[in-house]
């Protein structure tokens, strides 16, 4: 448990640390002047000089780490030398739980504590507050004079005299007048505007407004999940339960409980952007929707969200992983949403597990948590077994849906023509359904129209320049791209290499292929294709689900996004166009993952009336993970999947740290590897493995080696770390990242 250290008050003090968002190891020591010796206090924002410039920080306080994860202390310097603070800024200051929060993510993942800072500090503390509002009363009766006109009485009747004053929108709208007639009785001594206060851009929602209707498990874990809330303490709690079994209804009775108390909630979903109906699904129960937070919002809605969620009027926060670094006033309930999902981790910056520091923010607000998901990582699982976590489960879909029927194409008995992609069997099936005037959905997780192209006379193969990867067609932009660095260029009339002219290939199947062989197959069928290229951003992800919805689509072809928890009440087919994708590789967590993704598109199909079928393309149907999907036991796949890591103590019965070294000189990068390699901790439980080259060897033009450290699980790799890193010196070309908890090998 991570606890504040309360030293002695600043006004006592002639120093005082500030924290820059900047990757120094440690706060700065600054001199307290004395026009600011009475009031500054942990948390304020001050502004201070560095050099010859002036930057923007944070008061800071020492917290109390546990021993594995508290850093050396800084070294001291004498009050003579350091510089005073400029000036204290007149914004809100950062709560003691925020700080708390940045320092053990700081310490957790062996990042500069300011680079953590700057995830929470950013231009959002430094815009505008909030504008008061402009109110209307009435005063006074109107004068004989005035000729009283029906729209004048109705205005006087919608603000009777001594009720609260109301804003020029909702008195025009309530009263059905015009802005004129307002102004008209103002001007003739009837009514006075007046400041009403800071306006909250965000309507409270109302936790009695449409509650549902539960029953039997549903209702059950509804009561477990509001008396956790009500208890006001740290709990965490898994919500397993099928796809279309109603989780999200039932998370939600616990925001209503955590509303319902005054407090705040935070819900973290995976595709922010891409939510909007769960955004519907909120709006209808609570009557207004949330306040969102993610990185496509602009930066007036950024201020606006951040102050309403400091002063506490923002009462539910829906967002992406950063905000998890947002200042809450009262955080009473934290949600993560399919917590299974690979993007809660960042893998840029600062690299970070959001499920798992949202279990650390959970736990400062002395607060519960709900990890939700229709397929659970296997470290979720291991909480539960360990009894860290309560489980509750459940096991049938909402409104007696019949969870759908999934059969495996084996594409060495059923292969499709020549040149093409879809089996026979996959094919007669969608014409099947779109007979019957059912939706059927097409999944392949690659985008653009091919992820190779080759020349067919000399065999080159198309590379990125800049990455150790091929570069993927765009058909429809007539462009090569590599995903990795988006780097793109056109398609070429010859090869760059032997120079043969349309000798250029494309080989495998992409999102775009496949839609061109759907077109053919299926010419009168409306398709839609969703992808990343093609929805981007809540307002066209919302019209897209309207179109599905209101059945103006026929086919729906998509990558991992159509696996977001979409309720398409007409889609009855899932048809996957390439189940062993995603099982080649030395990734370790490539069977979980697998089985993850296509089980949640499997649950997109028969989630009303109509009964649903998978079909699942296959080149090795008897693969564990294709036998578990036919068979629905997810249960019994993660119980084997557990019996397997156990020997080798592999996540979670032990723990990962990788080192990724980078230098645009591939030399440099060897010798910097090659030292780590040599100095490299051992011992009983500890092991090393590397230096090798990683699988994307060069990524934007720098030349990456990667070693990985495993642990016993009761042996933390922060002090490893600190005294490995600590024996190397690396030359000013080379950087060296540090992933704790890795779930990314690339």
């Amino acid at each position: 448990m991570v606890q504040s250290s309360l030293l002695e008050p600043l006004p006592s003090r002639k120093r005082v640390s500030v924290l820059l968002p900047l990757p120094f190891p440690c706060a700065l020591d600054y001199a307290v002047p004395q026009s600011l010796a009475d009031s500054l206090a942990p948390g304020d924002v001050v502004v201070v000089p560095l050099g010859g410039r002036r930057e923007t920080g944070v008061v800071w306080e020492q917290t109390v780490l546990p021993v594995d994860l508290a850093p050396p202390p800084p070294p001291e310097i004498a009050a003579s030398r350091l510089r005073p603070i400029k000036e204290r800024l007149d914004l809100p200051p950062l709560s003691a739980e925020l700080r708390q929060f940045i320092d053990w993510v700081a310490a957790y993942t062996l990042a500069p504590p300011g680079m953590v800072l700057a995830m929470a500090l950013r231009s959002h503390l430094r815009g505008e507050q909030t504008a008061a509002a402009v109110g209307w009363v009435r005063i006074g009766e109107p004068p004989e004079s005035l000729r009283m006109t029906p729209a004048r009485r109705a205005v006087l009747d919608a603000l009777p005299q001594g009720a609260a004053p109301v804003t020029m929108a909702e008195l025009t709208e309530k009263a059905g007048v015009g802005v004129s007639v307002v102004r008209g009785l103002a001007d003739a001594g009837v009514l006075k505007s007046m400041l009403m206060g800071p306006v909250s851009p965000f309507a409270e929602p109302d936790p009695f407004h449409n509650p549902p209707v539960l029953e039997g498990d549903q209702a059950t874990a509804a009561t477990e999940l509001r008396a956790r809330v009500d208890e006001r303490a740290f709990s965490a709690t898994l919500l397993e339960g099928v796809t279309g079994s109603g989780k999200t209804e039932i998370y939600l009775e616990a925001v209503a409980e955590c509303l319902a108390q005054g407090r705040q909630a935070l819900v973290l979903l995976p595709e922010i952007a891409l939510s909007a109906q769960w955004m519907d699904r909120f709006a209808r129960r609570f009557g207004v929707r949330p306040a969102v937070w993610h990185s496509e919002i602009g930066q007036k809605a950024r201020r606006l969200t951040w102050a309403a969620c400091e002063d506490g009027s923002a009462k539910v926060i829906v967002g992406a992983r950063s905000a998890l670094f947002m200042s809450f006033r009262d955080l009473g309930l934290v949600i993560v949403d399919e917590e299974h999902e690979a993007v809660f981790k960042q893998e840029e910056g600062v690299t970070y597990n959001a499920r798992d520091m949202a279990v650390v923010r959970a736990r400062l607000a002395k607060a519960p948590i709900v990890l939700a998901s229709a397929t659970p990582s296997l470290e979720t699982l291991n909480n539960v077994e360990t009894g860290r976590y309560r489980h509750l489960v459940l096991t049938a879909r909402h409104g007696g849906a019949a969870m759908p029927e999934t059969h495996l194409i084996d594409m060495r008995e059923n292969p499709p023509p020549r040149g093409l992609f879809l089996s026979p069997v996959l094919v007669e099936a969608v014409k099947t359904r779109l007979g019957r005037g059912e939706q059927a959905m097409l999944f392949l997780n690659r985008r653009g129209y091919a992820p190779l192209t080759l020349c067919r006379t000399c065999g080159h193969r198309m590379e990125c320049p800049h990455c150790t990867s091929w570069l993927v067609e765009h058909r429809k932009k007539h462009v090569l791209a590599c995903h990795y660095c988006e780097h793109t260029e056109p398609v070429p009339h010859a090869c760059p290499t032997c120079g043969a002219e349309d000798s250029l290939t494309a080989i495998g199947p992409g999102i775009e292929r496949i839609t061109e062989e759907a077109r053919s197959e299926f010419p009168d069928a409306r398709i839609m294709v969703m992808a990343s290229d093609t929805i981007s951003g809540p307002a066209a992800t919302a019209e897209a689900v309207g179109k599905i919805s209101r059945r103006e689509v026929d086919l729906i072809i998509g990558t991992q996004i159509v696996a977001k928890g979409w309720h398409f009440p007409h889609l009855t087919l899932v048809g996957v166009v390439d189940a062993d994708l995603g099982l080649g590789g030395a990734d370790l967590r490539a069977g979980e993952r697998t089985m993850q993704l296509l089980h949640q598109v499997a649950g997109r199909a028969g989630r009303a009336e109509a009964p649903g079928e998978v079909l699942l393309q296959s080149f090795t149907p008897e693969h564990p993970v294709m036998q578990a999907l036919v068979s629905g036991d997810f249960a019994a796949f993660m119980a084997e999947e557990a019996d397997q890591r156990k020997p080798g103590f592999w996540p979670p019965f032990g723990r990962l740290a990788a080192l990724i070294v980078s230098s645009e000189n591939a030399d440099a990068a060897d010798n910097a590897a090659r030292q780590l390699g040599v100095s490299a901790p051992h011992g009983n439980g500890i092991e090393v493995l590397g230096p090798v080259p990683a699988p994307i060897a060069v990524l934007r033009g720098r030349h990456r080696r990667r070693l990985l450290l495993r642990t016993h699980r009761n042996i933390a790799v922060q002090p490893i770390l600190r005294r490995w890193l600590g024996q190397v010196t690396f030359t000013s070309t080379v950087r060296v990242d540090v992933d704790v908890d890795p779930i990314s090998f690339m």
